[in-house]
């Protein structure tokens, strides 16, 4: 009777869906005809010149050879089971993913029978879940695509017995549950979940189209129709809200989404020409400096950056740039693979890289960039080849952006082959939730800002009386210009994130030179009560205090003289990193250097910085402008 029950609400549910997306203007059409199966990103019969295009180019050739020896360590390895931990599934989703889209990809490239004995034997076991955790969308949506991979790849070499037990998953464990609005919220986000759980079931739809054209064409056009909300985030200039890691996440399956629209329907809709999305590879570009790790704000990993963005294929082919593939040449330059097969979209590289000569992967156009939205940044860096460059990456934007942390106006800085000016990014939020941490809050009492990691005063930033940033406050770029190489800049208006605790808060940011780095700040106080403002940059390096106004960094055999220039009398200091709550991650080999001074009430400050890498010392000016005279340029 349970069944029954539960079944005939999936029915009415679905058909609520049916009717509501009916009303609303299809894209797929009711005679939509879809090519055979393989239809999923590689059509069937692509595999031949595929492999022509991998074994011309040895880059291409070595990782598609360790694709294929991972694949030979699944074959002994035992298929997943349904472990849940706590509210999430999503480490065996995306483990199914990885197992299923290499083994795939090893059976059409190979035709070696044990690839696809393995992956079936996979694909029967996480069918025979009793769920894929509808709870949590995610570990839904990223099995159901594993699942689609697999079954789609391999259809008619399956077994029938196989086929109806695997196709059948897919229906009632991923399609029939995204039909459900208590499991479908995500349809209204603007943020990654849109876009992977759109993608996740419209994976599924494709592949299992036949048995059922009318739902599947339904949740099609639903996903076509939904998922330009969370790409509304692009606009203007390319910028992704939610950082480095989850452009990672959200756009590369954004764009497995519109790959798969390409191939099994002809068309994606317009999608791709959406404001700010064919950008947005500048932005993820430019976001990992000389060290190779990204400028890593918000919920991204700190040391980030170091493995491959199969995307980025896919938007070097879209616009024709082979200079967007420059990070991602140089980590395949380095010829060790086995870090990257942990990627588990990693054979789409190879699929969506195929016409993309990486000898014509030339060096990009400009030092610079800068993209505004919800969470703009500004990128400089004084040179592309040179491995000890300086590279300065500034953010402005909100706390209450997806995954957003209270750091706006801060910055990281490398020079000379170290990170100085560090960010701690994320915090597991298994860590974090199984102690009780309600960690999904944005309002300013919300228990999120007591994580010590997500807090202004441990981000390279200003805090205001020991007081949080306004977590619905918001700072955009006044400025931004990249045509002097003597002086990249950019400039932040802070004040509506110090709204109550300062009347005016601006930021500059410049690479000055391209020999020293710059960071200026201009307050004024409220005119009724002083401003105690504290100033400060987190560093692993270790930093001894040379004078009342500069201190020594050292890393890793070199030097670097953080200065203050402005005001004339303060005196550095030091602050542990220690965190105050058990649930807090430590943060070894940390430390905070900066500054306090107090501002009168109604008056202003100027707060200069200077950091100085090792022999630069003679380079840098005398003057200091302020921020007005900063010209105003592109």
């Amino acid at each position: 009777m349970k069944r029954l029950l539960t079944m005939g609400l999936l029915l009415l549910a679905y058909a609520v869906s049916c009717l509501s997306l009916q009303a609303q203007t299809d894209s797929v059409r009711a005679n939509a005809k879809l090519p055979g199966h393989p239809r999923l990103l590689l059509l069937a019969g692509e595999e031949k010149k595929l492999l022509k295009t991998i074994e011309a180019d040895p880059v291409r050739s070595a990782l598609h050879r360790a694709i294929l020896g991972e694949c030979d360590n699944l074959l002994t390895v035992a298929p997943l089971e349904r472990k849940q931990i706590g509210r999430r599934l999503l480490s065996v989703s995306r483990e199914a993913l990885r197992r299923l889209f290499f083994l795939a990809y090893a059976y059409r490239m190979t035709g070696k029978k044990d690839y696809l004995t393995r992956a079936e034997r996979e694909m029967l076991a996480v069918s025979g879940f009793s769920d894929w955790n509808p709870s949590h969308f995610l570990d839904v949506a990223e099995m159901t695509m594993a699942v689609a991979i697999g079954y789609d790849w391999l259809h008619g070499n399956l077994s029938e017995t196989s086929r109806k037990t695997i196709r059948e998953a897919i229906r009632s464990k991923g399609l029939e549950p995204s039909l459900v609005p208590k499991h479908n919220g995500w349809l209204n986000a603007t943020h990654n979940w849109n876009q992977v759980c759109n993608a996740g079931i419209t994976f599924g739809a494709l592949a299992t189209w036949e048995d059922d054209p009318a739902q599947a064409r339904t949740l099609v056009n639903r996903a076509v129709r939904t998922i330009v909300k969370p790409m509304e985030d692009y606009a203007p200039h390319g910028a992704y809200p939610e950082g480095y890691s989850y452009w990672g996440y959200g756009t590369t399956f954004n764009v497995l989404f519109i790959s798969a629209l390409e191939k099994a329907i002809g068309t994606d809709f317009g999608l791709a020409q959406q404001p700010g999305f064919l950008q947005t590879p500048s932005y993820l570009l430019h976001m990992t400096g000389p060290t190779g790790q990204s400028f890593n704000y918000s919920d991204a990993s700190e040391g980030g950056g170091s493995g491959p963005q199969p995307a980025m294929w896919w938007f070097a082919r879209k616009r024709a740039d082979p200079s967007l593939l420059h990070v991602e040449r140089e980590r395949l330059a380095k010829g060790d693979f086995r870090p990257y097969v942990k990627e588990r979209t990693l054979p789409a590289l190879l699929i969506w890289g195929a016409d993309i000569s990486l000898n014509k992967a030339t060096i990009p156009p400009t030092t610079a960039w800068a993209g505004g939205g919800k969470n703009p940044v500004a990128l400089f860096r004084s040179s592309w080849t040179d491995p000890k460059a300086i590279y300065l990456g500034l953010k402005a934007g909100s706390p209450s952006v997806n995954h957003g942390h209270m750091d706006v106006g801060s910055f990281v800085m490398e020079a000379d082959g170290v990170r100085w000016a560090i960010d701690l990014g994320l915090q597991s939020y298994e860590s974090l939730e199984s102690k009780g941490v309600k960690l999904w809050g944005k309002e300013q009492d919300a228990q999120r800002w007591e994580v010590f990691r997500y807090r202004n005063e441990v981000h390279n930033t200003l805090t205001i009386d020991g007081q949080l940033q306004r977590a619905d406050g918001y700072a955009g770029f006044n400025a931004f210009v990249n045509s002097e190489p003597a002086f990249q800049r950019a400039t932040i208006d802070m004040t509506d994130v110090y709204k109550g605790q300062l009347q005016k808060s601006l930021r500059g940011g410049a690479l000055i030179d391209n020999a020293y780095v710059l960071i200026q700040d201009e307050l004024q106080a409220m005119p009724n009560r002083k401003a105690s403002v504290r100033w400060s940059m987190l560093t692993r390096a270790t930093v001894r205090l040379t004078g009342p106004g500069t201190a020594k960094l050292t890393q890793d055999g070199r030097t670097l003289t953080l200065r203050v220039a402005q005001p004339a009398r303060i005196t550095l200091k030091t602050w542990p990193t220690t965190p105050p709550h058990d649930y807090d991650a430590p943060n070894p080999g940390t430390t905070l250097v900066g500054f306090e001074v107090e501002v009168p009430a109604g008056e202003k400050a100027a707060l200069t910085v200077m950091l100085v890498p090792q022999g630069a010392e003679g380079n840098v000016r005398a003057n200091v402008k302020p921020l007005a005279e900063w010209p105003i340029g592109k």
